[in-house]
């Protein structure tokens, strides 16, 4: 397989499962394009490369600084501005992972807390059943956000050597 189609075939892949994770293709097309990319590239690299709008263009990388995944780098003697991004896989999930608790799990958790203080007689079916449920998913995000926590902070050896003890 030649370069420009090996590439090409990478930008649709990572694009595709983008989408699976709730995350726009074209911004994720943008990062799989400055991944695999050595040297960064303008604005107008990435719109002819991807065939994609200024607008589109301009409004995902923006949502890639926003998360922490790419970085305006400023080239002597250029008046564009150029973009690179984060090469370390380990770092790139772990900023996905931060990005995604804060904007997904966080909010349900604020939602869930609300809910939890429910009025009515705790000895009415429906309200038992509501509360024990709510307080159920409470508990499970509670241990998946300590979870997060623990597998942000962590170091990539020591994750993949837990992973490994926890396998066996």
């Amino acid at each position: 397989m030649k370069l420009a189609e090996a590439k090409a075939q990478f930008i649709q892949t990572w694009g595709s499962l983008a989408t699976q994770w709730g995350i726009n293709k074209t911004m994720a097309q943008i990062h799989a394009l400055l991944l695999i990319t050595p040297n960064p590239l303008s604005q107008d690299d990435l719109m002819e490369e991807l065939s994609i709008s200024r607008g589109n263009a301009n409004m995902n990388i923006r949502e890639l600084i926003d998360w922490g995944l790419v970085d305006r780098v400023i080239i002597p003697g250029e008046r564009k501005e150029f973009f690179l991004a984060e090469k370390d896989i380990w770092k790139v999930a772990r900023q996905i992972v931060k990005e995604r608790k804060k904007r997904e799990l966080e909010p349900l958790n604020k939602v869930l807390e609300q809910l939890q203080d429910v009025e009515g007689d705790k000895r009415n079916a429906e309200v038992k059943a509501f509360t024990e449920t709510i307080g159920n998913i409470r508990k499970f995000t509670g241990q998946a956000d300590k979870s997060l926590d623990t597998l942000i902070r962590a170091d990539e050896n020591w994750f993949w050597g837990s992973l490994i003890k926890m396998i066996k």
